[in-house]
């Protein structure tokens, strides 16, 4: 299964309940937990915007966005998530809980952090600038296991707790 939906097309992209359903459906029977549907029509486009449908479980391995330009900015849309910081050294710097009454963060470049979300469903706007780089776009914590790694689980429930 795809870790994301196909780009739109056209020149107007008006999210229908039919794209929450079926982004929703698919985040349930990915292996992942997780699915997004990006918003811009290419993944050169100068501003990345994507719709990430979570589920509770998923394992979103800590990370940074190391270049000087990539700021990130999540806004939460439905359920409840919430954003861990983390210190260089991977202690736990801070925790941000995103919900109806406070659903917005952003963080600047070189921030660590991870995500743990709390509610079936869990729907989020993200905004990055690009163009999308796979080798460029973040660097994974070394102090936290990778995502398919036997230790994945039992670090994302040390972090639950």
């Amino acid at each position: 299964m795809p870790h994301a939906l196909p780009n739109p097309t056209g020149d107007l992209f008006l999210p229908e309940s039919t794209l929450y359903q079926h982004g929703r459906e698919a985040s349930r029977k990915s292996p992942r937990l997780r699915v997004i549907q990006p918003i811009q029509r290419s993944q050169q486009a100068r501003v990345q915007r994507l719709l990430n449908f979570l589920q509770p479980g998923t394992y979103i391995r800590p990370h940074c966005h190391p270049l000087p330009h990539a700021s990130e900015s999540v806004c939460l849309l439905s359920g409840h998530l919430e954003v861990i910081l983390f210190h260089p050294d991977g202690s736990v710097r801070e925790r941000h809980h995103l919900d109806t009454q406070s659903p917005l963060i952003d963080l600047e470049p070189g921030l660590w952090h991870g995500m743990i979300v709390h509610q079936p469903d869990t729907i989020i706007f993200e905004v990055k600038q690009g163009p999308y780089d796979p080798t460029t776009d973040k660097e994974f914590a070394p102090w936290a296991p990778p995502e398919d790694s036997p230790e994945a689980g039992s670090y994302l429930a040390g972090l639950t707790q």
